[in-house]
């Protein structure tokens, strides 16, 4: 029997028109511990976008959704988050924003392979 490991789990929302409440899953922010990993995976359905505001500003949601990426990734793309472990830099990503690119509530699992689980999840919940 293969070992899991506890893994959480976030969505990137993209939240076009705060007035409105309207959103839609633009990526998955995954965390596991015990493999020191997090990871961002994003995909922007720009029709999606466009549908719920014709005036959205899709190179900035795009940039948006890079930077969430980039803190993941870590290194000169993470910012001030380059010195900080995985789960703080997980921490600082889910923290409640009022910007057009979200973090979901947190969500848990278990995995023995967290790219894997990543990929999976980005099928299941934003594609």
């Amino acid at each position: 029997m293969t070992k899991r490991d506890v893994f959480e789990y976030a969505l990137v929302r993209v939240v076009p028109r705060m007035e409105r409440g309207e959103c839609f899953n633009a990526g998955v922010l995954l965390y596991c511990r015990a493999h020191a990993y997090v990871a961002a995976r994003v995909h922007l359905d720009e029709a999606k976008l466009l549908a719920l505001d014709p005036q959205a500003d899709v190179a900035g949601v795009r940039a948006a959704l890079r930077g969430v990426e980039g803190v993941c990734a870590g290194g000169d793309d993470a910012g001030q988050a380059a010195g900080d472990d995985a789960g703080r830099r997980f921490r600082w990503l889910i923290a409640p924003r009022s910007t057009v690119v979200q973090p979901g509530p947190v969500h848990t699992g278990l995995t023995a392979d967290p790219e894997a689980e990543l990929a999976r999840l980005v099928e299941l919940l934003v594609r």
